[in-house]
């Protein structure tokens, strides 16, 4: 079971990020006046387990994005709408792209892999979550983590993130942020049947001309076996605050134990080749 974020249709409203919140008692810090733009959040740390980004794109970006990268921050909101210049001419100079942000429950995930006390336990819906109660802070699960998505809680010392509210889950439920969306921007279901369905709607967007419009996470041969919460995007990657390439720090581990055990290998017998010829 996974998720599948379709950017294109998010509004920003944010009741993903107040579900979430409620349903699972997460504390109501992180949502503050960063003093740049209408992100109260800023990213996803153990206090905001969903956030919504509000990539700003002024200029003729926003039209015709022809610049990966080309975002920036707009400063605080005036007192009226972005782009409004007092003609219609004046209405397409701005765009916001808007995403809800998540744990992406990766196939092969190295917060899992260098876990030392099991805290971190991949579940029956083939997604990953914490036990508080095992967790003992040591935060290997910070570092290993390619997407930064995994966080400490101050005065607290453990790491906490989305549970793909695994309690509901179990009950038949939908996770809370997918309930909650009015405009089912977050779809919650079977990773084959969101991957189909994503497929499709990058078809339909490509036809509409938006051909900036890319899937995110969706590939099983990416560096982290592709991603139980994939997103569609209308932009590069990078634009999203999203690495375009994200590998698993331990993908290399087996690699280099072998190489390591090869250089053993060698080492002893190259002292047992020394010892017996010098005995002789």
């Amino acid at each position: 079971m996974g998720f599948f974020t379709d950017t294109s249709v998010c509004i920003g409203c944010k009741a993903c990020e107040v579900a979430c919140k409620e349903w699972n008692g997460v504390p109501t810090s992180g949502l503050d006046l960063l003093g740049m733009s209408y992100d109260n959040t800023g990213a996803l740390t153990a206090n905001s387990w969903r956030h919504v980004a509000f990539v700003e794109q002024p200029g003729p970006a926003a039209q015709h994005p022809a610049t990966p990268g080309s975002a920036e921050f707009l400063g605080m909101p005036a007192a009226g709408p972005p782009g409004r210049t007092g003609s219609a001419q004046g209405r397409g100079d701005f765009r916001w792209l808007m995403m809800s942000d998540v744990c992406k429950h990766c196939t092969r995930a190295g917060c899992l892999d260098v876990c030392p006390t099991g805290a971190l336990f991949r579940t029956e819906f083939g997604t990953v979550v914490v036990q508080e109660d095992i967790c003992n802070g040591c935060g290997y699960c910070v570092s290993a983590c390619p997407y930064g998505v995994i966080d400490r809680r101050a005065g607290d010392g453990r790491v906490w993130k989305c549970t793909l509210c695994y309690d509901r889950i179990g009950a038949g439920l939908t996770p809370a942020c997918a309930q909650a969306c009015p405009t089912e921007s977050i779809q919650y279901g079977l990773l084959d049947e969101l991957r189909e369905r994503a497929a499709s709607r990058v078809a339909v967007l490509h036809e509409r001309g938006e051909s900036q419009a890319r899937l995110y996470g969706h590939d099983a041969d990416d560096g982290v076996g592709g991603d139980g919460a994939f997103f569609l995007l209308l932009d590069e990657p990078e634009v999203y605050g999203l690495p375009p390439d994200p590998q698993v720090p331990t993908h290399d581990l087996p690699r280099m134990w072998r190489r390591a055990g090869l250089a053993a290998l060698a080492m002893t017998a190259a002292a047992v080749g020394a010892f017996l010829g010098g005995r002789r």
